[in-house]
């Protein structure tokens, strides 16, 4: 009888192998160049639609960071004018708010950004959230944080201004 347990640990200890094999195997990320644009003739999200968007959004993420990094640093710099003219303060801080309310802006863009890439990871992205169809490769190009189709942001943007108005 301890002949058959030995063999059967060496068969849960082959299983097990294989099993890590399996998980150690990697996908190669698909590499396109720098002057692809998505074709309406290859098929809708395939791995290269994936590897262009991706691509786009992270461009698109580290340019807004900069662009906030830079508009950070320099409205700091202007803090240490402090001018005795109460129009000139008036002034700098009409555009101190306008610059803040645009950094605002873009940070809720990199967070709407950010849940575009989650959609590519999950493989949900280029898909209406509503109604599951596809956004269409155009949309994309144009907003490629696009979340539903232009039927349903047109139904959302309605709704949205009939709960302003109440």
């Amino acid at each position: 009888m301890p002949k058959t347990s030995k063999t059967k640990k060496k068969v849960t200890k082959t299983k097990s192998k294989k099993v890590t094999k399996s998980k150690e195997i990697k996908k190669v990320p698909l590499k396109i160049s720098k002057t692809y644009v998505p074709k309406d003739t290859e098929k809708y999200m395939c791995e290269k639609h994936k590897v262009y968007f991706r691509m786009k959004l992270q461009e698109w993420k580290k340019e807004l960071i900069k662009s906030n990094n830079e508009a950070l640093y320099n409205g700091s710099m202007d803090d240490n004018s402090i001018s005795a003219d109460i129009v000139d303060q008036a002034s700098s801080y009409t555009d101190k708010n306008v610059e803040m309310k645009a950094i605002n802006r873009q940070i809720k863009l990199i967070s709407e950004i950010d849940k575009a890439l989650i959609r590519i990871k999950d493989e949900t992205y280029g898909y209406c959230l509503d109604t599951a169809e596809a956004i269409g490769l155009k949309r994309l190009m144009a907003r490629p944080i696009a979340k539903y189709t232009i039927t349903a942001q047109e139904k959302h943007e309605k709704n949205e201004k009939v709960h302003a108005d109440d």
